[in-house]
């Protein structure tokens, strides 16, 4: 029997309608509106794209929203004092900085200028090191779409073994600190796999669930999962066009295949990808809560 498929796209919705209840309460309430500023630099394609979709969602959901875009040549310095101007506006909750920037610019500088209180993509070491001790304001956007994902498809967390494969700043690191917290939804026994680890088989093969984020098509195959698991597939690769000129897109895990033998697996797209965005405006909410005084 195929596996139940996790739909990333339904949960993301379902999450979007309680956040839109969650504004329109703030702004009767507590006179709030909750800010994002989004600062582009340059014009990349894909990065253009994602800011656009992230810009749309946030007044779908009324909030403040403010779309800085940046010549590709503004200096790093031009580009810190940005930053700081948005750290001081009280009308702004959120600052997300697209990524990637131009070579002449530090990212890890322009990433740890933005205030921790308005850090929404939660990469600040402030927040990263609060997730780690378990008291985190925000949680980065993919790993806490992953664990959403989990909660919200019934999926059993604590006690289980979780294998994941891939060992990111973005994603592996912060899931597997997740998920292993003396908290609700979490308290499972996790193992991390990386390019280095000796017989990656042998560990995904124990795992109840299994996330995936190595950044390879196809990278787990059905003779790597245990009967029954639950499988997250972080990954998204191009691995074509239709002869429309539209991208074919496909996981990191064989999903033909591994849907076989698991007990439910999230699709490639609309699984891990629509949480995404939708984590970055529960952060941004949960930022103006915060700086009201009414979390």
């Amino acid at each position: 029997m195929a596996a139940r498929l996790i739909k990333g796209t339904e949960v993301a919705q379902a999450i979007r309608e309680e956040l839109k209840k969650e504004v329109e309460e703030l702004k009767a309430r507590h006179k709030v509106e909750p800010g994002l500023v989004t600062i582009l630099v340059g014009e990349d394609p894909a990065s253009v794209s994602y800011v656009t979709a992230k810009q749309r969602t946030s007044k779908e959901l009324g909030f403040h929203s403010i779309q800085d875009n940046q010549q590709p040549d503004i200096t790093e310095g031009a580009l810190l004092a940005l930053i700081a101007k948005y750290n001081k506006d009280p009308k702004i909750h959120g600052i997300l900085v697209q990524l990637p920037l131009p070579k002449h610019i530090d990212e890890t500088k322009v990433l740890y200028a933005v205030d921790p209180k308005k850090d929404v993509d939660a990469f600040h070491p402030v927040n990263v090191g609060k997730l780690l001790i378990g008291e985190p304001d925000f949680l980065p956007c993919t790993p806490h779409g992953i664990w959403q994902l989990l909660i919200r498809s019934g999926t059993q967390i604590e006690g289980s073994e979780v294998v994941v494969v891939g060992r990111s700043n973005i994603v592996g690191k912060p899931i597997a600190a997740i998920l292993m917290q003396k908290m609700p939804h979490a308290n499972a026994t996790v193992t991390v796999c990386h390019t280095k680890t000796r017989d990656m088989a042998f560990h995904t093969k124990r795992a109840d669930i299994l996330i995936v984020a190595a950044g390879r098509p196809k990278a787990i195959t059905a003779d790597m999962v245990k009967e029954g698991a639950v499988v997250i597939d972080v990954g998204v690769n191009r691995i074509g066009k239709t002869p429309e000129g539209k991208a074919i897109l496909a996981g990191d895990v064989d999903f033909e295949e591994v849907q076989k033998k698991a007990s439910a697996i999230t699709p490639v797209p609309g699984g891990v990808g629509p949480m995404t965005i939708t984590m970055l405006m529960l952060n941004t909410v949960k930022a103006a809560k915060l700086a009201a005084g009414v979390a």
